[in-house]
């Protein structure tokens, strides 16, 4: 019995070594390899295959394109960018419009067009309905929108138009029982259509009606050009009434809030797995600018964390740590501030605004001066009659809002300039007081006076998954179109900065690790032993059976 059992042990043991002692091979080869594709051109019948040379750009274009088609796939998002079917360009029509920027979108079916305003400190998309008081909507009220821009004007001599959920074959009205209804307690019966109604920061502004599912027309571009339409069912506020502001102008076709609430579009197309819960707005310095939704920005931009407002993120709140003016960071100058596409100027509260106009103040070359009807209180008059308004603008101190994390936000031109009639004769510093601890930061840029605001010739994300607001300097390109994609040859030199092999490496703590030394592939790979890998194969198959055996011989019968 002693002697079975030595017996079973030993072969066990050399079982279990034999088994450690296994090591599989493979090669690693490259998806655009020669050996790759051979493979292609054998599977294509010997019809020549599209293959690109190795460190050209259209080799860059395709590892590009590759990584970005598998980042979808392990995110889940059908798209990386989607934007209104009419395209992705906005444009801002000065002061008949309230300065606010603007794009086409498609509602229903059959699909109408509404030029909506961009808002992103709200959250319903809602456009006049079956009207009791709207605004006009003849393009012919609205002098400035024919404005050219590039050779054809965005109202392409286009009426605003008025929706109506009958005549879309995919409207339906939102109960008064369904969950994003946040006025049925208001409803006589759960079956009911949900009434709603926003009121604005505007005094007195506000739109009134009943909430609608219908489709929102977007499309979805490639780096290749292509593109793909997509139907993205959203809710819509079917405006029978508004006020205030929207009676005079300001948005009469209707406006798409963007905010973090549940009801807007980016809610909507994130949770539908249409794209990343992020999405984008670019403003550039001639009044254009550029939507895409899913967009998360760039890798190297510049970025800070959303802050919470009574422990719920409804709004984009950012927390500014100091303000600088020129050179010179100014002390007690942090604030909370509400990044808000559809503010039309910047605000402070009273004691950040005080600190950064006197400092201002002080650095500027220029006498102060008050312009009649201009609501800015620092106000300058130049010495001199600018024709070129960039010799003026040179000679201001710029504004840096710093953040956490050594993120920095330059305001490159923060000045309103005023024009005469032979040119610049002044500016103001584009800037004013609010009550409270939370000021807001526009965006625009007041083209009648050829001014500079916050948000100008920057790419601003608004990433709601990250909770981040990311911003890059740009010219608002068009994301999709894969021309513009600038790739660079890999530089012919080593890299400037190599990772040690042999040496220590440092954590960002500081402490001190040893390199990982990773073990070497036989030279030829394809003549490695093929008997020897099917006789381990053999024995790891097999060595359930032999483990029977022994067993058998170890227990006595």
């Amino acid at each position: 019995m002693a002697t079975r059992f030595l017996l079973a042990v030993s072969v066990v043991v050399l079982l279990i070594e034999s088994r450690v002692a296994t090591m599989f091979s493979a090669r690693l080869i490259h998806r655009f390899s020669d050996e790759v594709e051979a493979v292609r051109a054998a599977k294509s019948g010997g019809a020549s295959v599209s293959w690109p040379q190795r460190k050209t750009m259209e080799y860059y274009k395709f590892l590009v394109r590759g990584d970005l088609e598998r980042q979808k796939v392990m995110l889940g998002s059908k798209y990386q960018f989607l934007f209104p079917s009419e395209g992705s360009k906005t444009m801002s029509f000065g002061n008949d419009y309230g300065w606010l920027h603007y794009t086409w979108i498609d509602i229903g079916t059959p699909n109408v067009s509404f030029l909506v305003a961009l808002d992103a400190g709200s959250d319903l998309l809602w456009v006049p309905c079956e009207c009791v008081q709207c605004a006009p909507l003849s393009a012919s009220y609205y002098g400035s929108l024919c404005s050219l821009i590039y050779g054809a004007s965005i109202m392409q001599d286009r009426d605003l138009n008025q929706y109506s959920p009958s005549g879309s074959s995919t409207s339906k009205n939102l109960s008064c029982s369904h969950r994003l209804c946040e006025s049925s307690p208001r409803c006589g019966s759960a079956k009911q259509p949900c009434p709603y109604t926003i009121n604005y920061y505007s005094e007195n502004t506000s739109s009134t009606g009943l909430l609608i599912e219908d489709i929102l027309h977007l499309s979805s571009g490639s780096d290749d050009g292509s593109k793909f339409s997509v139907q993205a069912p959203v809710i819509i506020g079917c405006g029978m009434r508004q006020t205030g502001g929207y009676l005079d102008g300001v948005a009469p076709d209707g406006l798409m809030g963007l905010g973090f609430g549940e009801i807007s579009v980016p809610s909507f197309l994130a949770k539908s797995g249409f794209v990343r819960n992020s999405f984008s707005l670019c403003f550039n310095d001639d009044d254009s600018g550029r939507i895409f939704f899913g967009d998360q920005g760039l890798a190297n931009q510049q970025s800070t964390l959303f802050l919470p407002l009574d422990g719920k993120y409804e709004t984009y709140i950012v927390g500014v740590e100091a303000c600088c003016i020129g050179s010179s960071c100014i002390k007690q100058t942090s604030f909370r501030a509400l990044v808000d596409s559809g503010a039309s100027f910047t605000f402070l509260p009273v004691e950040s605004y005080r600190n950064i106009v006197d400092e201002f103040d002080r650095q500027v070359n220029a006498t102060r001066f008050s312009f009649e009807g201009y609501p800015w209180e620092y106000c300058y008059k130049s010495r001199v009659v600018f024709v070129n308004s960039s010799k003026e603008l040179s000679k201001n101190p710029s504004v840096m809002l710093k953040f956490a994390h050594n993120s920095s936000f330059v305001v490159h031109n923060p000045v309103f300039l005023v024009y005469g009639y032979q040119g610049v004769v002044g500016f103001c510093l584009a800037i004013q007081p609010t009550d409270g601890d939370i000021g807001i930061l526009g965006r625009n840029r007041r083209k009648n006076f050829h001014a500079e605001n916050f948000m100008t010739g920057y790419r601003m994300v608004f990433d709601r998954e990250n909770l981040k607001l990311g911003w890059s300097r740009s010219n608002c390109e068009d994301l999709t179109d894969g021309e513009k994609m600038h790739f660079s040859p890999p530089p012919k030199k080593g890299p400037s900065n190599p990772l040690p092999a042999n040496e220590q490496q440092r954590t960002p703590s500081g402490q001190t690790i040893t390199p990982a030394v990773a073990g070497r592939a036989p030279s030829n790979p394809s003549a490695a032993p093929t008997q020897l890998i099917l006789s381990q194969f053999c024995l790891v198959k097999f060595l359930p059976l032999m483990l029977l055996l022994l067993l058998h011989l170890i227990i006595p019968k």
